[in-house]
């Protein structure tokens, strides 16, 4: 079959952003060990975040190269150098953000007419609505990836629909109508585009889903024996082409690989596995509450204390740079590192998660629900504590406690709004972490049971990207989808 598809080109679009590029480029190698010539799109700086890991793919044999557009960031009214989305100075920055990837086009299309050999699909994020309009101008298909699981997007659909949610206060419950598990939820946890409370990137979110409505196809980063009767659905309300191709991070395998995936680490990355190595199997509770949301000083403060609490060992991941600044004064201050000395490892910006996840020593893992980080956690067979910060993390959470059982809830009430997080009252409580660190680890019925159902996914999980499993064969579906629309275009203008 990779010979067959040895002249088939994809181009591939993501949005700025860690959740989206990093998915994009795994995504990447898996369409290239596919045997497809791969082009991925990008900006100086966000090449330079995943170069090592595409170098990687290059040398054992894949063909996958990078195309930079220059990102016209000052232009946009951003401040020069900001061309991801965790390097936004502040919410209001959003809005320019997505005028300067939309200034991309024109850049776009130039390239386009000269990739070689000549592309036959247009792969992107769904939040670069503009990708449509090229690849109508070049007459090619173009599938948008999807960076929600098909869970969460069936919720958000059938809330949509239905307006149930429109009709309660803040936090009275309601029951989400027309699935197969009783989901609960209230106002306060539901993301933006359902809570009309934020007005200023309305029509930022509508191009977007215009732009969705007319894709010739969805690529889901899920594998569907992990919300099968939700893939189901999913595919109903589309009435489309729908392919679920992941995990895409398992597409690394080594430990090499696993390590440059998402950014170049530094040393800090082998201090951290050392000290890894120094613990007891199952016992290291691994933090992370993702690399966008920049909860205030004073609710990571309850994090760490309740990591603190829990008389485990835990190693906590927090954001680098300018954010951190207040947090980090706190630790000193505190002398917080001098108190969890030898039980507490504390790592400041980029963590080699996957790593980190399949290291033996690590027993839980305490997530803010980003669909990328819940997809990790069910590839390294371990149970999850749930944290959710924002967008649709709140249902992901519902997936893993509920549907799938194989995690714990901290009990956040309601979401914070990116950017104005200093508008959110307490997210949690030191309390409430330390008992969910204590409930994850029971010995008891309940924890076994957690813990079975967590190995069961990873196995799953694993089962689902080799050959003869689900996410392969839809990979090569989609392929085969792509070279029968490129040789009937052949045969049209022939």
């Amino acid at each position: 079959m990779a010979a067959q598809n040895s002249q088939l080109h994809f181009v591939l679009v993501p949005l700025m952003s860690p959740g989206h590029l990093i998915p994009m480029v795994d995504f990447a190698k898996l369409l290239a060990q596919h045997g497809v010539i791969v082009s991925i799109i990008s900006t100086p700086l966000n090449t330079i975040r995943f170069k090592s890991s595409i170098d990687h793919s290059v040398k054992s044999g894949l063909q996958i190269g990078v195309v930079e557009l220059e990102f016209p960031a000052v232009q946009a009214g951003l401040p020069g150098g900001c061309e991801n989305m965790d390097s936004i100075p502040s919410r209001d920055s959003i809005r320019e953000f997505f005028v300067a990837a939309s200034m991309l086009q024109k850049q776009f299309e130039e390239m386009f007419s000269d990739l070689k050999p000549s592309p036959c699909c247009i792969i992107s994020g769904k939040n670069m609505a503009w990708t449509v309009d090229s690849a109508r101008k070049f007459g090619v298909p173009r599938i948008f990836f999807d960076g929600m699981g098909c869970f969460s997007s069936t919720c958000t659909q059938k809330l949509q629909s239905s307006k149930v949610h429109e009709n309660v206060s803040k936090f009275e419950s309601f029951v989400v109508p027309g699935l197969p598990h009783r989901i609960e939820l209230t106002k306060a946890q539901l993301p933006e585009n359902l809570n009309p409370g934020s007005p200023d990137l309305v029509d930022v979110r509508n191009k977007m889903v215009a732009a969705e409505s007319i894709s010739d196809g969805i690529i889901v980063n899920t594998f569907e024996e992990l919300e099968l009767e939700y893939v189901k659905e999913f595919k109903r309300i589309k009435g489309g082409k729908v392919w679920c191709i992941g995990p895409v991070s398992a597409c690394n395998k080594s430990e090499s690989e696993k390590a440059a995936r998402g950014k170049n680490v530094s040393l800090e990355e082998n201090q951290c596995l050392k000290w890894l190595d120094l613990q007891e199997p199952n016992s290291v509770v691994y933090a992370s509450l993702g690399s966008i949301c920049g909860l205030t000083c004073s609710q990571l403060v309850e994090l760490g204390l309740g990591l603190e609490a829990s008389n485990r060992p835990f190693i906590w991941v927090m954001r680098g740079g300018e954010k951190s600044k207040e947090l980090e004064k706190w630790i000193e201050e505190e002398r917080f590192e001098q108190r969890i000395k030898g039980r507490g490892f504390l790592i400041k910006g980029w963590s080699p998660q996957i790593l980190v996840l399949c290291h033996p020593s690590v027993g839980a893992f305490l997530t803010h629900c980003g669909w990328n980080s819940t997809l990790e956690g069910c590839c390294s067979g371990l149970p999850i504590i749930t944290c959710p910060l924002f967008a649709e993390q709140f249902i992901n959470e519902k997936l893993i406690t509920q549907v799938l059982g194989s995690g714990v809830s901290v009990g956040v009430k309601a979401a914070v709004t990116w950017g104005m997080e200093e508008k959110s009252g307490l997210v949690m409580k030191c309390g409430d972490v330390k008992n969910a660190i204590e409930k994850i680890f029971d010995e008891g019925v309940e924890g076994e049971d957690r813990r079975r159902k967590a190995e069961d996914i990873a196995k799953m999980a694993k089962r689902a990207l080799e050959e003869g499993g689900s996410s392969y064969i839809n990979i090569e579906a989609l392929i085969q989808d792509i070279m029968q629309q490129s040789l009937r275009s052949v045969e049209a203008s022939s």
